[in-house]
């Protein structure tokens, strides 16, 4: 059975964190979507509970971004600064229950619909790899509707929820 997304993630930031450095690793994360389009906006979500999350302004190796159906539109804020990682946070069809979080692997989403997207997360995180030098993931969330102008699902919203205290714990504690 592989780690779980939480699993993962610390394990990476560990990971980032060995190199005997004094500071911690610079983290972007990314929340991509449509606001219009129910469960779509799940990743904007999570950025705006951790945007509207008080404790996190005195955290300044971590960066969080609204990236809406554009993110690409961000890529100046990335290279100003500096991040070793990138997480894009996306509702994503993944064919399991709805509110499920996992990684996507980049090479699963190649040929992948941009859906509400101007540009596929693919192809934007080959790009912001070599511009910007720093790593990539893709956090998808299993939306169960996305259905226009819908209010997220509970179990969408549980998700964002959940993302929102790791982030906290992982972050803050």
């Amino acid at each position: 059975m592989p780690p779980s997304w939480k699993d993962s993630l610390s394990q990476r930031l560990n990971l980032l964190n060995d190199n005997n450095r004094i500071d911690s690793p610079r983290v972007c994360l990314v929340g991509v979507g449509s606001d219009l389009r129910g469960d779509d906006s799940a990743g904007l979500m999570v950025a705006r509970a951790l945007q509207a999350d008080k404790r996190f302004a005195g955290v300044p190796q971590l960066l969080v971004l609204e990236g809406g159906p554009a993110p690409e539109n961000h890529t100046g804020k990335l290279r100003v600064f500096k991040p070793e990682l990138i997480i894009f946070i996306d509702a994503a069809q993944m064919d399991e229950p709805p509110g499920t979080i996992q990684w996507i692997p980049l090479e699963s989403i190649d040929g992948m619909s941009a859906s509400s997207h101007s540009l596929p997360l693919s192809m934007l995180a080959r790009f912001i790899t070599l511009e910007v030098g720093c790593d990539v993931a893709v956090l998808g969330i299993q939306s169960a509707q996305n259905a226009f102008d819908a209010e997220l699902s509970s179990p969408v919203q549980a998700a964002v929820d959940e993302i929102h205290a790791e982030i906290r714990h992982l972050f803050l504690d």
